[in-house]
């Protein structure tokens, strides 16, 4: 699901079916808590990030224009709602994206 804006609910439908859920810079908005519990509740391997650029740029960049660049914002929030290592998130989600999307990385991908 592209640039999810359920809550625990609509995520475990989501899961229900096979879906992996994608989470936007909507998760670093101040009302956004139905997202931060699904971000919370979505399995780790069905989970992946995205700008959704040029929209919904993340706090601090809300209100511009998006960018890819931003992107890590977006999975430090989702780590921080999930306590967990960045790092690994961020290495976590990488292996879900290649394997929803078949995607091979160079190594410098990697």
């Amino acid at each position: 699901f592209h640039c999810f804006t359920g809550g625990v609910q609509e995520a475990r439908r989501a899961m229900e079916i096979g879906a992996s859920i994608s989470i936007s810079g909507i998760v670093t908005f101040k009302n956004a808590e139905d997202i931060r519990q699904a971000a919370a509740y979505v399995p780790q391997d069905r989970l992946l990030v995205e700008t959704d650029a040029p929209y919904l740029a993340p706090v601090p960049h809300r209100g511009r224009t998006n960018e890819p660049s931003y992107v890590g914002l977006v999975g430090n929030a989702v780590a921080k709602v999930r306590d967990t290592d960045p790092v690994d998130f961020a290495a976590a989600t990488r292996d879900n994206t290649i394997a929803v999307f078949g995607l091979e990385l160079s190594s410098a991908g990697r």
